[in-house]
């Protein structure tokens, strides 16, 4: 090893400077090249672990804010449909099918093979110790991964298909297409739809009118609120965008559709006239949203 700058000293080279070309993939070397160099789990890896996932957090609450999820149909429990759960479910809902996760067995099926599925979760840290990190010198995790994802996609798969062969057969749509089909028919005509985002509050027509009092005598209070926002029943604000006098009429005297039974005799009975029931037929039909 040289020593200043004298050119004639002799030199000597410790060891060997020349650097191997690799040659295609070059695999990192585990913790065990670096002795001295790993972290402990708790709290240093750990710590790292939870920075991360505030991160990831930050950017999906940042999401949700942007661009919030659209709110679905409400809910029917009336509907003759065949019940389904969300995608990401369907490989449970498929799961639950089974003789044994079901009917005689299905304590076995809700907690017996789940609480173990979970219990091996849960202590997988804890029984692969190894120090190999590539995923084919690692069998056992490797194989049971890969057979969880084999299971949920199988799962899934035959969930849908039994779905759409039920709904062949009965000659169905889903309830989501029904309501979208029927919106697009009532827009069509110009008629408001249940799903339309309303934007500003329809106001009551004429709220001084008699046939105001014959609206709360007759009991339509009941189901349609006092403020005609609706309680029981639909509100009937801007419900002369739907319906002219005569329809009106007929609703009040025959019903409407099996929801809602004929309120002429309630009506009468509650001393309303003949008069009294056409006039406030004739207010409903003034209930518009201009």
């Amino acid at each position: 090893m040289a020593h200043g700058k004298n050119s004639e000293e002799k030199i000597v080279y410790v060891g060997d400077s020349r650097v191997k070309k690799a040659k295609g993939f070059v695999v990192p070397p585990d913790y065990t090249a670096y002795p001295g160099k790993s972290e402990a789990f708790i709290p240093n890896f750990l710590l790292k672990e939870w920075m991360v996932g505030v991160v990831f957090l930050v950017g999906f609450l940042v999401l949700t804010i942007a661009e919030p999820a659209p709110l679905g149909f409400p809910a029917n429990p009336s509907a003759t449909i065949i019940p389904m759960p969300d995608w990401y479910f369907l490989f449970l809902y498929e799961y639950l099918k089974l003789p044994y996760a079901s009917g005689d067995y299905v304590v076995l099926g809700v907690i017996g093979v789940t609480g173990v599925a979970f219990s091996a979760l849960l202590l997988a840290p804890f029984l692969d110790t190894g120090k190999e990190r590539r995923f084919y010198r690692r069998p056992i995790t490797s194989s049971l991964m890969i057979l969880s994802i084999m299971a949920i996609v199988y799962l899934t798969n035959g969930a849908w298909t039994h779905y759409t062969s039920e709904m062949e057969k009965s000659g169905q749509k889903p309830e989501h297409i029904q309501r979208h089909e029927e919106a697009e028919e009532k827009r069509a005509k110009g008629l408001p739809t249940s799903n339309a985002v309303v934007t500003k509050e329809v106001a009551i027509v004429e709220k001084e009118d008699v046939a105001m009092e014959s609206y709360k005598l007759a009991g339509c209070i009941t189901c349609h609120a006092a403020d005609m926002k609706g309680a029981a029943g639909p509100s009937l604000r801007g419900i002369g965008d739907v319906h002219d006098k005569d329809a009106i009429l007929t609703i009040i005297k025959e019903g409407y559709n099996g929801k809602m039974g004929p309120q002429y005799d309630n009506a009468i009975a509650a001393g309303l006239t003949d008069q009294d029931v056409d006039h406030l037929a004739e207010w409903l039909a003034k209930q518009k949203a201009e």
